[in-house]
């Protein structure tokens, strides 16, 4: 690690929205060596040997912790389709609370086993949508206690059950993960029997109780496609994302601190003077190109109807004036500003970072006289730099760190510069994505997911 990024920020919550690596570096075994972006920053070279699922760079190991199909704690087995993941510190101990992109129907991938035999395990009541016998709807959360200091996982649990398409979330400051459902199914979709609207949020504390939630949806956040949520400490405001080809990008004002459930207001963001823009830069847009490197000051304008039951929230902000996106995905506030993803945004379809930067007046009438700013941090249009990113975290020493949505996904870290370098690459599963990078309060360890099989690993090295 480069000196000049040895020191942690300070008072950042930790956690993400893709991540990955296998095995120690072996000084005396046969090693394959790839070549990552931007040698002059970053971990070095990659290294693996045969049998290796990740490469790394010298020095770290990676140890799975959970796999798909393991037995619970509570009776259950492991829901597959890892996606985005949050951890917490709890009694000297780490909780990561995980998301499990399932559809209605995934029976093979839900913790109930192939054909529900454990579905009586659990109540009804605890149940968001049970659905019908052959759409059971299995998305929900998983909850992990595990040691650091022992490396072991000691337990882990479901947590909520009966959502769809759990893709990422994001911690709060009040010590809990906000889950967030990417699918807008509803009562009497077609060929799906389904008993509750879907493409909400939820809340689940971090806690070491075996147990699930009261799966209670927090609908003043809105009903849309939702992918990733991070949420402004001081004043407890929630940036949202929203992953659709023509997305908007929200923020929700909490009537009180910290309780969601009640009540707030949803809004969209507009460019003062360039309404309706579209930054997805598309080769065939007629549009004006929106340009890297370059701060535009921002306005927020007041959705209504935001439970929205035809599903067009994102059509009616844009009438308003609301700026166009292309695919939002993870996103993660850092010290004083925060960046997200995305995924298939720019002139190549490759991905898009953005950064905003709130104003001192965040969320408050003074914020039209000191606007928020937000800048195309990051639009490189070639593949070496990277593709298709997709979850996003920021690291303990300050730089973005996401992953690829491709074959042959790599883990790529951004220095606040602008400079990129490859931290991991997927050679085991080269048709999955990585998911759910999220370092361990201390930061000594990040935690990643392999979506499909489904693995959960721990990672150790010289991170500092």
């Amino acid at each position: 690690m480069i000196s000049s990024r040895r020191s942690f920020i300070k008072n950042t919550s930790l956690v993400s929205l893709g991540f990955i690596g296998l095995n120690n570096y072996a000084a005396n075994a046969a090693m394959n060596l790839l070549d990552p972006a931007g040698l002059d920053v970053g971990f070095g070279p990659l290294f693996h040997k045969a049998g290796d699922v990740l490469s790394l760079p010298k020095g770290f190991i990676a140890k799975v912790i959970s796999r798909k199909g393991d037995p619970m704690n509570d009776g259950l087995l492991t829901p597959g389709m890892y996606d985005g993941m949050g951890s917490f510190r709890h009694k000297n101990k780490t909780i990561l609370i995980r998301n499990h992109e399932n559809s209605p129907g995934a029976k093979a991938l839900g913790p109930f086993g192939e054909n529900n035999e454990l579905i009586s395990k659990i109540h009804k009541n605890k149940v968001y949508d049970f659905g019908s016998a052959e759409h059971t709807c299995v998305g929900g959360t998983t909850t992990l206690v595990y040691d650091e200091k022992t490396q072991k996982l000691e337990s882990q649990y479901l947590s909520l059950i009966g959502t769809v398409r759990n893709c990422a979330g994001g911690i709060t400051p009040w010590n809990s993960w906000i889950t967030c459902e990417e699918s807008t199914l509803k009562i009497g979709t077609k060929g799906i029997a389904l008993e509750k609207d879907h493409g909400f949020n939820f809340e689940i504390p971090a806690t070491d109780r075996i147990g699930l939630i009261d799966p209670l949806p927090i609908k003043p956040m809105g009903r849309f496609t939702h992918e990733a949520v991070a949420v402004q400490p001081k004043t407890g405001i929630v940036y949202q994302t929203e992953d659709e080809g023509d997305s908007l990008f929200y923020r929700y004002l909490p009537n009180t601190y910290g309780k969601l459930q009640g009540g707030g207001k949803l809004q969209c963001l507009s460019f003062k003077e360039w309404k309706a823009a579209d930054t997805r830069n598309y080769e065939n847009l007629t549009t004006d190109k929106f340009p890297e490197k370059k701060s535009f000051t921002v306005e927020w304008i007041d959705l209504d109807d935001v439970e929205a039951p035809e599903g067009d929230l994102r059509l009616r902000g844009f009438k308003l004036g609301a700026a166009k996106f292309s695919r939002g995905e993870g996103i993660w506030y850092g010290k004083d500003e925060l960046f997200f993803a995305c995924t298939d945004g720019g002139r190549n379809k490759n991905g898009q970072i953005f950064k905003y930067i709130p104003s001192k007046f965040e969320g408050r009438p003074e914020e039209k006289d000191a606007p928020g700013v937000l800048e195309l941090f990051l639009e490189p249009n070639d593949v070496e730099t990277f593709q298709n990113c997709d979850n996003l975290t920021i690291a303990p020493w300050g730089d973005v760190i996401i992953c690829e949505d491709k074959s042959d996904p790599r883990v790529i870290g951004i220095t606040p510069q602008g400079k990129t370098y490859v931290i991991a690459k997927n050679i085991g599963y080269r048709g999955s994505e990585f998911a759910g990078p999220v370092f361990s309060p201390s930061g000594n360890t990040l935690f990643i997911n392999i979506q499909s099989p489904g693995l959960t690993l721990a990672i150790t090295g010289p991170w500092k």
